[in-house]
């Protein structure tokens, strides 16, 4: 439900979006489409979001890949984790739809800064 809310907010904002299932689906479509930022939920199935976040950064292809870290996971920790694993922005649900395509179109100027 909340991935495809998300998915219609960025379509709708002119972005073509690739949904995974899963975090290990998620490594697989960030190898095989290379996209121009990931959008991650701290809680998937199969692998959390940290980890997913992790791998794409230990690897060389994908280590400067702007990735951003939506979750229900509001606390410090869960905060602090997302960026120490390499989150290029941590972002809390509920976000508008404003909100999410600025950050989104934030990342894709300016993937260092966002």
């Amino acid at each position: 439900m909340a991935r495809t809310l998300l998915r219609l907010m960025l379509v709708r904002a002119g972005f073509n979006v690739s949904e995974a299932s899963n975090g290990r689906d998620a490594l697989v479509k960030v190898k095989k489409n290379r996209p121009d930022v990931v959008l991650l939920d701290v809680m998937m199935p199969d692998m959390d979001g940290f980890t997913v976040c992790a791998t794409i950064r230990g690897q060389e292809d994908t280590a400067e890949l702007p990735i951003i870290m939506l979750s229900a996971k509001t606390d410090l920790d869960s905060i602090n984790k997302g960026l120490q694993v390499g989150a290029t922005k941590y972002l809390t649900k509920p976000i508008s739809p404003e909100d999410l395509t600025q950050h989104v179109r934030d990342a894709l100027e300016n993937p260092l800064a966002a």
